[in-house]
């Protein structure tokens, strides 16, 4: 029997929800695809379990899955595996969006999707080991780069197995005595957020599973003892069809809770929150992104102040807890932004809060974007994890805006707000407000030398503004004695 092994590399630094370990689906979509054909089949967690190299080496294939902040440990995986004589065959959003740099340490690269392609590419491992009908299969022959044809995006996701956890030997610890299992009911999104490479993964286009084929799987989790993640981009994307699986969910009576993203203009329909509440929804996690007007038009998030203001409010009323995510680096971001986002999560009593560092991950228009101005800093990839500041912003210096993050995080968790959340018994509050404070003292210790190479290239940034700064005033000086 032939033998593949996934692996999900760790991520490099720790953060905000490296307490809950929840893999990604691709690997066990994949692994479980693998399996009903009749493969040998093992997948590695590693933030769950150690890479036993002796196994690796009895593979005949090693898959590695990978984003933009493990791309460094998955090219220092795939050179060691393919050192041992083992072909690597790398995907992910990462390699899909930077396939050339990914094959200088993999035999083969899976851009997009991989279902597909990956049946396809063992029919041809299989068989004659002609790769040229593998839909989105990149590899090197004859020293020349060679770019399959990109497949459109699979249509029908209830083809798709359901994820075999058991393929992985460890499995994740209980958070509160509770396991955490991730389900995706749909895959694209509809919006096209500046920053995000969603889209460019997955498509505009929304594919949603049937509820029949979702609750076949919810059933197997009906369980108190559990608490579902599920990972979609956008829950209720498609509001009918949300309503849909919760009257399903609701009629099954699931023992389970749950939590989801979504965005704030799922507050507009009180049907569907209703719904949300009575089939179990404990969190939801929005990305509100700014209560900076300017910032939100500039990333094209289609969403006011005063929409994310209305949310939260209806929201809360349905005693659902909200986790909200903002993110600071913009062009039109500047100090004032900072203290009002700040000011605005605490006034709105969210349960938990991240505030983010601006990212320009490839794929997004943001990292086009960017590059085309020369203003990326670092190129250091396990950098780019939403915590470590990697490009030169418009109205701050490199350690200013790392620092306004920094301040953020230990102004919202702070004693004092700790203990309003106590007086409030706001238990789950209250909880997180203390790891995450936690974190951020824990963060800053390892992040020292981060810090101070920051704090150089922030002087070197003050002197280039200044210069520009002088420019500008010469500049202004001569327009006027021209229209004098």
């Amino acid at each position: 029997m032939k033998k593949m092994i996934f692996i999900e590399p760790k991520s490099p630094n720790f953060h905000i929800f490296s307490q809950f370990q929840i893999p990604r689906l691709g690997c066990f979509i994949l692994g479980t695809i693998m399996k009903k054909r009749g493969w040998q089949v093992e997948i590695i967690i590693e933030e769950m379990q150690k890479i036993n190299y002796n196994k690796l080496q009895q593979a005949d294939i090693v898959s590695i899955s990978t984003i933009t902040p493990t791309a460094p440990r998955a090219y220092a995986i795939a050179d060691k595996v393919r050192s041992m004589g083992v072909p690597v065959i790398m995907g992910g959003p990462h390699v899909t969006f930077l396939t050339e740099e990914a094959l200088q340490h993999a035999d083969f690269v899976i851009r997009g999707e991989g279902e597909a392609a990956l049946t396809a590419f063992i029919d041809a491992w299989e068989g004659d080991k002609n790769y040229s009908a593998v839909p989105n299969l990149s590899w090197i022959q004859n020293g020349q780069v060679i770019h399959n044809p990109q497949a459109c995006h699979l249509k029908d996701l209830d083809s798709l197995p359901f994820p075999d956890f058991s393929l992985s030997p460890t499995k994740p610890k209980r958070i509160a005595g509770r396991r955490i299992i991730p389900i995706q009911t749909s895959r694209g999104c509809p919006f096209d957020c500046s920053f995000c490479s969603v889209t460019g993964m997955f498509g505009k286009k929304y594919r949603h599973r049937s509820t029949e084929n979702i609750i076949n799987e919810l059933r197997q989790y009906n369980d108190r003892k559990n608490f579902l993640f599920f990972y979609d981009d956008n829950f209720t994307a498609n509001p009918a069809l949300a309503k849909e699986l919760l009257h399903a969910m609701i009629r099954e009576k699931f023992k389970f809770q749950w939590s989801t993203q979504v965005r704030v203009d799922i507050a507009k329909d009180l049907e569907l929150m209703k719904l949300m509440k009575e089939a179990g929804c404990h969190t939801l996690f929005i990305g509100f992104e700014s209560v900076n007007p300017a910032s939100l038009k500039e990333m094209k998030k289609k969403q006011s102040v005063e929409d994310i203001s209305r949310a939260i409010k209806i929201i809360q009323n349905h005693r659902i807890h909200i986790h909200g995510m903002f993110v600071y680096g913009f062009d039109t971001d500047d100090r004032q932004t900072v203290k009002e986002t700040v000011r605005f999560a605490k006034k709105a009593r969210l349960t938990s809060t991240q505030f983010l560092i601006l990212t320009p991950l490839p794929g997004s228009d943001l990292y086009n974007t960017l590059k085309a101005e020369n203003r990326i800093e670092f190129d250091d990839w396990s950098l780019y994890d939403t915590h470590h500041v990697v490009y030169t912003p418009k109205n701050f210096t490199l350690a200013e805006l790392q620092k306004a993050q920094i301040y953020s995080h230990k102004s919202f968790y702070s004693i004092p707000e700790i203990i309003k959340k106590i007086a409030r018994f706001k238990w789950v509050d209250m909880s997180l407000a203390h790891y995450a404070r936690n974190l951020n003292i824990i963060w800053q210790k390892k992040n020292r030398t981060f810090m101070q190479a920051l704090d150089l290239l922030s002087c070197k940034s003050k002197a280039i503004l200044s210069i520009k700064y002088r420019e500008k005033v010469t500049l202004d000086d001569e327009q006027v004695a021209l229209h004098s």
